[in-house]
C-alpha cells in the first residue's frame, strides 16, 4: 500500500481510501462491518462515511467495525451547512456521530456538499456550521476541517484562498480530469490534502470497458487504469472506493502495490479522446438520493450517462432502464416536477428531462 501526507496534517493515509457509501444493506450490518476490517487488515487506513449514507445506516456500520479493528486508522464524516446552520446544531451533529462511530474524536469533518457559493458562505456565518466545528476542534472532538466540494475550480481556490479548511474532498476521475484540475492543483499547492471521490465514474467505467479500452495500458483493464491514475498521482492523497465486496478491496490495493504514475504523453492521449461532454456527466455522487417522492434520482443519472456520453440508441435504454431498477412503476411524478407530463416521465431515452428532474430533487433537498 501506498502511504501519503494528507497536506500539512502530519497524518499519512493510505492511497485507497473505503468509501462507506454503497454496502449491500440487504446484509447485516456486522456482515458489511467486516468488509471495513478486512480493507483495514489490508493497509486502508482511511474510511469515509457521512449521515444518511446507505439509508442512514453508514455510520453505524463503521462503528460497529471499530469495536475491533485490526490497525490503526482514521475516520471522516460531514454534515451539510443548511441542516446544520447553526454553531449549536453542528456541534450536536459532531457528538451524534462520535456517537455512533464509537470514537472520541473524528480525524477529519467535512462541510458537507458545497454546491455553490452561497453554502461556503452559510456555513462561515457568525454563529454558524464553522464557528461549531472550531468549537469541537478546541474540545479535541475532531482534529480536522475540511470540506466537500462540486464546485467548479475557481470556486474552490477561493474557498482555499480564504485559508480556513485542511483538505478537499472531490469528484475527480480519470475520464473528467481536465474540467477538475484547476481545482486539484489549487489545493495541491497550498498544502491541501485532497481526496477523490467516484474514481470509477459512479460504475460507468466497468460497465464500459470496452468502449474505454483507450484509457488502458498493455495488461491492465481500464477500471484499473482509472484507480491506478488517481493512486499514483501525487496531487491526489487518497482515492475513495466504495467496496461492496472483497474482491473489490483486493484489486484495488493490488494496484496500489503496483501503480506506475501515468505520463504526460498518457494524459494528452486521453484528453484527446474524451469529448465535452463528459464535464457534465454525473459522477455516481449519490448526493440527489434522498427525493421526497420517493424516485431513485441516481438511477436516472446513471442512464442519463448512457446516453449523453455512450450514445445508446433509445431502444438500448429501454432495455438499459430495467438494469437500472427503472420501470414503468417508477414513472411517476409530483405535478410540479419538471419532466413531468399525465404522471409520467417525459421521455426515458431524452436525458434533458432526466436533468430537470434531477435539478428538482436538488432543489428539494438542499436549496
Amino acid at each position: 500500500m501506498i502511504y501519503k501526507e494528507y497536506g500539512k496534517t502530519g497524518k499519512k493515509v493510505s492511497a485507497v481510501g473505503f468509501g462507506g457509501m454503497r454496502f449491500d444493506i440487504s446484509k447485516s450490518k456486522e456482515e458489511n462491518a467486516e468488509l471495513l476490517r478486512y480493507a483495514n487488515s489490508k493497509g486502508i487506513n482511511y474510511f469515509d462515511t457521512a449521515t444518511y449514507y446507505c439509508k442512514d445506516q453508514s455510520e453505524d456500520i463503521f462503528g460497529i467495525a471499530f469495536k475491533n479493528m485490526p490497525n490503526d486508522f482514521y475516520v471522516s464524516t460531514k454534515g451539510t451547512p443548511k441542516e446544520f446552520n447553526t454553531a449549536k446544531k453542528a456541534k450536536e451533529a459532531v457528538k451524534k456521530s462520535l456517537d455512533r462511530l464509537g470514537l472520541p474524536k473524528i480525524h477529519f469533518y467535512h462541510i458537507w456538499c458545497l454546491l455553490k457559493m452561497e453554502y461556503y458562505e452559510l456555513a462561515m456565518k457568525p454563529g454558524g456550521q464553522y464557528e461549531g466545528l472550531l468549537e469541537c476542534k478546541k474540545e479535541g472532538l475532531i482534529d480536522h476541517i475540511v470540506f466537500s466540494s462540486h464546485q467548479p475550480g475557481s470556486e474552490i481556490k477561493h474557498i482555499l484562498e480564504d485559508g480556513k479548511m485542511e483538505g478537499v474532498l472531490l469528484g475527480i476521475n480519470i475520464l473528467n480530469f481536465p474540467y477538475r484540475w484547476d481545482g486539484v492543483m489549487a489545493a495541491h499547492k497550498r498544502g491541501y490534502g485532497v481526496v477523490a471521490m467516484n474514481p470509477l465514474f459512479g460504475g460507468a467505467i466497468p460497465t464500459h470497458e470496452k468502449e474505454l479500452s483507450f484509457l488502458a495500458s498493455e495488461g491492465e483493464t481500464p477500471t484499473e487504469a482509472a484507480l491506478r491514475f488517481l493512486i499514483s498521482c501525487p496531487q491526489i492523497s487518497v482515492a475513495l472506493n466504495g467496496f461492496t465486496t472483497r474482491e473489490h478491496i483486493d484489486m484495488a490495493c493490488r494496484v496500489a502495490d503496483e501503480a506506475l504514475p501515468f505520463t504526460d504523453a498518457d494524459l494528452e492521449k486521453i484528453r484527446k479522446k474524451i469529448g465535452d461532454n463528459m464535464n457534465s456527466a454525473c459522477t455516481g455522487c449519490g448526493y440527489c438520493d434522498n427525493c421526497p417522492q420517493d424516485i431513485s434520482v441516481p438511477s436516472y443519472m446513471q442512464l442519463y450517462n448512457e446516453k449523453q456520453i455512450f450514445g445508446s440508441s433509445d431502444k438500448e435504454m429501454k432495455k438499459l432502464s430495467y438494469l437500472y431498477g427503472i420501470t414503468e412503476s417508477h414513472n411517476s411524478f409530483p405535478k410540479n416536477c419538471p419532466g413531468y407530463k399525465n404522471g409520467k416521465i417525459i421521455n426515458s431515452a431524452d436525458p434533458f428531462p432526466l436533468m430537470r428532474i434531477t435539478f428538482y430533487n436538488k432543489f428539494m433537498i438542499f436549496f
